[in-house]
This record gives structure tokens, sequence and C-alpha cells, in this order.
């Protein structure tokens, strides 16, 4: 019989180990093996291309500048005057992991960065091209809508009515109007007050309360006709008609934007303001430097947008020294106002342009902060 031997496990590992060191176990080879799989799968997860969006402080750009192809905002029909200071809409810029060489690397260093965003990129741009082009689409709608929703707050907020066509593109199903009122129906008056335009339909239900009866005036087909139906309640205890109303605006005056590279609709405040500054012989900044943010309505409401803490990040590094915030995103600029930025609370047009007079005469101890709104 052949003698059996249990091997040596200084032969068996001799190249490995020393013979006067401890001999590894199976289970410390196995954990070994796992490290090093774990390390190398890592390393290719860096490497790879990764399935993110990845979001940070974008360019600023101020409404009141020169650019090589002439002013940044350019406006016909009107006399416009020489300003100071600058009114800068701020950006957040996106880095599309599904058209850019990103890395886990990268997001990983995103999801650490307090100047960064990181989120799967199909919440951006959707899963299929047909719906990142069809976001791509949208925004540059909303970047258009913005713009002419900022020539008519300028001059309204100015004082100069523009005159609209007033379409009605629904009627809710809750509204005392559904049956009564038709897609298509062309607003002309309310209770005999004829509706020049969208600022006078506002104004029409001003006061009014919830269950009041409205006589209103529509061209339908050609023909006028009197409407009755009675307000609605909007959910908080305001009266509202219940339709969706399209607008045609009459502008006096044309209104030219030289940035081709930005989309959506939260430039609306900064184009609106600086349209204001453009028309009016008063220095209203005063050699300041403004940066700021929201969505603007042709009523001059002031609305909220995403990406705040980012687009102050970046006010402050191209040297704005404040900066004007929607009302309704105190809640995130609270606690993340970058060191040297002043920010002021604003919830419509009057409110801002009042701040930026205020910013330029150096009267500014008054100015809501977002601290005193939010508190």
């Amino acid at each position: 019989m052949t003698e059996q031997t249990t091997p040596d496990p200084v032969e068996t590992f001799g190249a490995l180990y020393d013979a006067d060191e401890p001999v590894v176990t199976r289970r410390e080879r196995v954990m070994g093996i796992a490290g090093l799989v774990t390390s190398a799968l890592v390393a290719v997860m860096v490497v790879l291309p990764s399935p993110y969006a990845i979001g940070g402080p974008g360019p600023t750009y101020d409404t009141l500048a020169d650019t090589e192809d002439g002013k940044l905002v350019s406006i016909s029909g009107a006399p416009t005057y020489e300003p100071s200071g600058e009114l800068r809409l701020t950006t957040v810029s996106v880095q599309d992991g599904g058209s850019t060489m990103m890395t886990m690397g990268s997001v990983l260093r995103g999801y650490l960065s307090s100047d960064q965003y990181t989120t799967p990129r199909e919440l951006v741009f959707g899963t299929t091209e047909e719906e990142a082009d069809e976001a791509e689409a949208e925004s540059e709608l909303q970047w258009v809508t913005s713009q002419e929703a900022a020539t008519v707050a300028a001059l309204e907020a100015l004082g100069t009515e523009v005159a609209a066509t007033l379409n009605v593109v629904q009627v809710l199903s809750d509204s005392d109007a559904f049956g009564t009122l038709e897609d298509g129906d062309v607003l002309l008056a309310v209770d005999g007050a004829e509706l020049d335009g969208f600022t006078d339909l506002s104004e029409a239900i001003a006061g009014r309360e919830v269950g009041d009866v409205l006589t209103v005036t529509v061209e339908r087909d050609g023909e006028e006709m009197d409407l009755e139906f009675a307000l609605v309640d909007d959910g908080e205890g305001n009266p509202m008609m219940g339709i969706l109303v399209d607008p045609e605006f009459d502008l006096p005056i044309d209104v030219e934007v030289a940035i081709d590279t930005v989309g959506g609709p939260s430039a609306g405040l900064m184009f609106t303001l600086g349209i204001m500054d453009l028309l009016t012989e008063d220095d209203e900044l005063n050699g300041a430097l403004v940066a700021g943010t929201g969505t603007i309505s042709s009523t001059g409401t002031v609305g909220a947008i995403g990406g705040i803490d980012l687009k102050m990040l970046g006010a402050e590094r191209d040297g704005a020294d404040w900066f004007l915030a929607p009302v309704d995103n105190c809640g995130d600029v609270v606690g993340n106002v970058p060191d040297g930025l002043s920010v002021v609370a604003v919830e419509d047009i009057d409110d801002a342009y009042d701040a930026i007079v205020a910013i330029g005469a150096g009267e500014t101890d008054d100015l809501p902060t977002c601290e005193a709104v939010a508190g």
C-alpha cells in the first residue's frame, strides 16, 4: 500500500508564504479572492459609462449686456435707455450620461459634492430618444412662451395694457360653465365690461365670491351671445371661472433675445426686469449686480423653479451681490445661500422691480428675506 502523507503547506504555498509565517486558512483565501474580484468590479464601474445625469451651476447671462451681435435683449418699437449694473438670469448645467462619457466615478463624485446633483437620466431625458426629443421641444416652447409673458408683464407693470384675444381652450368638468361655454369661444365681456386684455379678465372676478353669477359675452361661430354661470371654488376658497384661456397678445413692441443655449421658463422674471430697465429712463440699478430666477406669468406673478441652490452658486461665482428668489422657493433657499450673496424674496413683478430700485439706491434694510418668509 502507498503511504498517505499530508501535503506540506509550506511546499504547497511556498511561493506565496514564508515558512516562518502562519498558514493561511481556506476562509482567508476566499476572502482575499473576493476582495480582488470586488476591487476589479469597482475599477470597471468607475470607467464604464453610467446612465445618470449630473447637474451643477450653469452659466449666467446679463439681460442688459451687449454681445458680439448686439444687445442680449433688444427692443424695437419703443425708445430704450442705456442701463448700468447687471441683471443676470441663472441656469443649471446638466451632463447627460446618454450622450457624453460619464463614469460611476463621476456619479459618485456628484453624489458627494455640495455643488452638484445626480439623478437617473430617464427622470430628466426620458427612457427613449422620442421622449428626449419631446422634452427638448417642450423646453424650447417654454423658453419662447416665457419671453412673451415677460414682455406682457413688463409693459403692464409700466402702465401699458396689452390687448389680447381671449380664446377658451378648455372648460373644466367641475366648472359651472361646463356645458355652457365651449372650446373655441372668444371672451368679449363680463357683466357688460369689455375684455380688452388678459388683465381685464383677472380684474373681472376680483372681489367676487364663490357662487356669484356672471353674465359672459362670447363670440361663437361669428355670433355674439350672453351666457350665465356661477364662479366655483378653486380648492382654496377662492372664486374661479373654471376655464382655461389661451390669450393671443397684440404686442406693441418686438423683443428679441440673443440666447439659443437655454431652455425652460425659469428666466421669465429676469427677462421682465431687463425689459423694464431698458424701457425706463431711470437708472434703477445704479451699477449693482443682481441675479435671480423665477417663472413669470403675463399678469406678473413670479413662480417657483428647480435647482435654486445651484443657481445661487452660479450667481455668486459670476460676481452677483444680490439674488431675487421666488417666495415659493424660500424653503429651498434657507440654509443654502453662498457666502457673500444676499437673497430677496419676491412674489410678483412689482416686488422684484421695487427690490432692484432699492438695491440701486442702497436702501435695502426693509427688503424681505427668505428667512423671514419661511420662518
